[in-house]
């Protein structure tokens, strides 16, 4: 994978250019698939906040008793965990040479907090793609991961509330990353492959 984005090349081993990624888009649209094969291809950590958050309610660590009635009701943890959860998983060692978010920042306040903390690590985000699914397409998604994996926060209820939430967030987010010339949004829809072939699009 090669390109430019914002004068920076992507390479297959991650050695240069764009290497700070974050993937969004709706609750099912696929981004743990794709966050998870661009990781590899760039040789950096995937860094996914549902499974980072996941690990720490079932330890009931600290942070993971405070994220955990949140969770359970489809609702977004609160800001300030995120980031605290974030900022130590990007100082680790792993990080240095790039990393993949998967689902975040999902609102602004959020997306202003990491700047400054990435700003301050000296690893900025260089490129944040959107997946775009239409909300039927996630329902039908969600359902079927349901009945694979037995996910409790894919239940129909919590997945419609989910939805509404990222909604209500979506467009400040977005449009803050937009105006810096960040933003590639991307048509989710397809096969994975076919998805995976567009964000290499996204770094032309």
């Amino acid at each position: 994978m090669t390109g430019q984005g914002n004068g920076q090349s992507v390479q297959k081993d991650g050695s240069a250019g764009v290497s700070r990624i974050a993937l969004l888009g709706p609750p099912g649209a696929g981004k743990g698939t794709q966050a998870s094969r661009l990781a590899d291809r760039l040789g950096v950590p995937h860094i996914s906040t549902g499974d980072l958050l996941r690990q720490v309610s079932e330890a009931g660590t600290p942070l993971g008793l405070q994220a955990r009635p949140y969770m359970d009701a489809g609702e977004l943890v609160p800001d300030q965990l995120v980031d605290e959860l974030i900022r130590e998983r990007v100082r680790r060692p792993d990080a240095d040479s790039g990393f993949v978010l998967d689902g975040v920042p999902r609102t602004l306040q959020q997306a202003e907090m990491l700047d400054a903390a990435f700003s301050t690590l000296g690893r900025p985000l260089q490129r944040v793609v959107l997946l775009e699914v239409p909300p039927a397409q996630i329902v039908e998604r969600t359902a079927r991961r349901r009945a694979l994996a037995h996910r409790p926060d894919d239940r129909a209820d919590i997945v419609a509330n989910r939805l509404r939430v990222y909604h209500a967030e979506s467009t400040p987010l977005t449009e803050h990353y937009r105006s810096r010339g960040l933003l590639a949004p991307i048509n989710g829809m397809g096969t994975a492959d076919e998805v995976a072939s567009r964000i290499e699009e996204a770094f032309p």
